[in-house]
């Protein structure tokens, strides 16, 4: 059996096995004890990265169906089946890569570590089965339970409120997604299948119009399926006004839990936009597109105004989040080449500019014990290395050319602009906002005269934190000039998904009139 024929499955499941190590094998709660789950942790996740790789040199990239494909009996009538296209093969590469990292920055915990690193390796191996999963109930499976470590590493290792915040991400999160269960088990029934290649190649879920209690569905079935696929994937994301949840489990999260609702966490709502609701309900979300693109230009607007106004450092990044998730669904729902493929570019690179941002605000916190913006001031003069790194990171987070985090923003934009003109002028002006938000949070950290006492002692970022920052340094400059890296990869893929929506829609057109006769 070649090496190929179960890399998916040895990616998937490598971090399950370390964890299951820590859980039944290791023993003590010594500090040596504690060290040991630290190292184990760090090497299965650098060695999932490795195993990661060679996904990507076995991938073909003009290849644009599902590659290195898996299939095994799971539950009756349900199937085990994982594999990945040029939309997800890097979201996966990015999952693996920003792990080891993550923890990297749980290095100084000392509660619990044992179960910390559990949570993590748990919570790693079913990020990837979202991102390769082809079996619509197993997706649903694992997009769910990913919601239970996350709980666990915000309720047990988090702030003060800490228990409001763990329950607030898990209710908007799980009640988000009811919905979206009882489409897809409607969907078994219509079509007969579970299976995510079969859904998106050979059926078409009905999009004639019809009245019940008097109101007409436009799109009918299929607006109604999409509908409720959106409950779920725009409190992931999450878009404007559902997206309440995520500043206050940012602010409670650990680092480390930051780092991974931001970096990965979130783009599964996005993920998911690619992978059901424009495939499969192509009529339902040509009609309510610009619906959605309202919605992402509020957001980056509101939710940019917002982070001008918060006082807490981690508050003040995750509404920013909010406001590039919204460059995101107006690219996905901007419906050509250039929106997609930006929207799934800012994705990937938000993954690294959000998570060393996130990073940036520990190492200061690991000191000084606040995330207050007002305790802080002058640091450049005690932490030039920190003051360097932040600037870069918050340069690419406003969107500076040469960074990657331009190349997302300018391709969305670009997509926007051919669909609706009036959505791209509204999100320029979100360019401009994040620009004085970011810019007056790093003048008031890192600039000006160093004159609070407890600031004259603090130290300069030591080697590991500067270990953890400098994969992810390269990865935004080296995107940010050569961004052909993701858009070789993700332009055919995106093509082939433009065409069978294309296509789709085509279909529906010619036949709605015949329904509807």
């Amino acid at each position: 059996m070649a090496l190929t024929d179960s890399l998916l499955s040895l990616v998937i499941f490598l971090p399950l096995v370390a964890a299951f190590i820590l859980m039944f094998i290791l023993r003590g709660e010594d500090a040596a004890a504690q060290h040991n789950a630290k190292v184990l942790a760090l090497v299965a996740t650098i060695a999932n990265f490795v195993a990661s790789i060679f996904i990507l040199t076995s991938f073909d990239k003009n290849n644009t169906g599902f590659q290195l494909v898996e299939t095994h009996e799971w539950l009756a009538g349900l199937q085990y089946k994982v594999g990945v296209d040029g939309i997800s093969v890097l979201f996966v590469m990015l999952t693996t890569f920003l792990m080891p990292i993550v923890i990297g920055a749980c290095w100084k915990v000392e509660h619990r570590v044992k179960e910390y690193m559990i949570a993590f390796l748990v919570l790693e191996s079913l990020m990837i089965a979202v991102f390769c999963a082809l079996d619509m109930i197993l997706f649903y499976v694992v997009f769910e339970a990913g919601l239970i470590p996350m709980f666990l590493i915000i309720g047990i290792w988090g702030g003060k409120d800490r228990i409001y915040a763990s329950f607030k991400f898990f209710l908007y999160t799980l009640l988000g997604s009811v919905l979206m269960l009882v489409a897809m088990l409607f969907m078994w029934w219509d079509a007969g299948t579970t299976d995510i290649p079969t859904l998106l190649n050979t059926h078409t879920f009905d999009s004639a119009d019809f009245t019940i209690l008097g109101i007409t569905i436009v799109g009918g079935v299929q607006t109604l399926l999409f509908l409720a696929f959106f409950a779920s994937f725009a409190v992931k994301m999450p878009m404007w006004p559902v997206h309440t949840w995520l500043p206050d489990a940012h602010v409670q999260a650990p680092t480390a839990g930051s780092v991974v609702l931001a970096a990965v966490l979130l783009k599964m709502g996005g993920y998911g936009f690619l992978r059901f609701s424009l495939p499969m309900f192509p009529e339902a979300s040509a009609i309510l597109a610009d619906f959605v693109m309202t919605l992402s230009v509020i957001a980056i607007i509101y939710t940019s105004l917002v982070a001008m106004m918060q006082e807490d450092m981690k508050k003040l990044i995750a509404y920013s989040s909010v406001a590039h998730m919204g460059f995101v669904t107006m690219g996905i729902f901007a419906m050509n080449q250039q929106g997609i493929d930006g929207a799934i570019f800012q994705m990937i690179s938000h993954g690294f500019i959000s998570g060393a941002l996130f990073l940036g605000v520990g190492v200061i916190y690991d000191r000084m014990h606040t995330r207050d913006i007002d305790a802080y001031g002058g640091l450049v003069v005690r932490m030039p290395v920190y003051a360097l790194v932040f600037m870069l990171f918050t340069m690419a987070n406003v969107g500076l050319p040469g960074t990657s985090g331009f190349v997302g923003e300018f391709l969305t934009l670009v997509g926007a602009f051919q669909a609706n003109t009036w959505v791209a002028f509204g999100a320029t002006t979100g360019v401009i906002l994040s620009a004085a938000y970011a810019l007056w949070l790093y003048r008031r950290v890192v600039f000006g005269d160093l004159i609070k006492e407890s600031l004259k002692s603090i130290a300069d970022m030591d080697t590991r934190e500067k270990l953890m920052m400098a994969p992810l340094i390269v990865m935004t400059i080296l995107l940010g000039v050569y961004p052909a890296l993701v858009l070789d990869l993700i332009g055919p893929a995106v093509s082939n998904l433009l065409d069978n929506v294309a296509t789709a829609q085509g279909v529906v057109e010619t036949a709605a009139p015949v329904v509807s006769h």
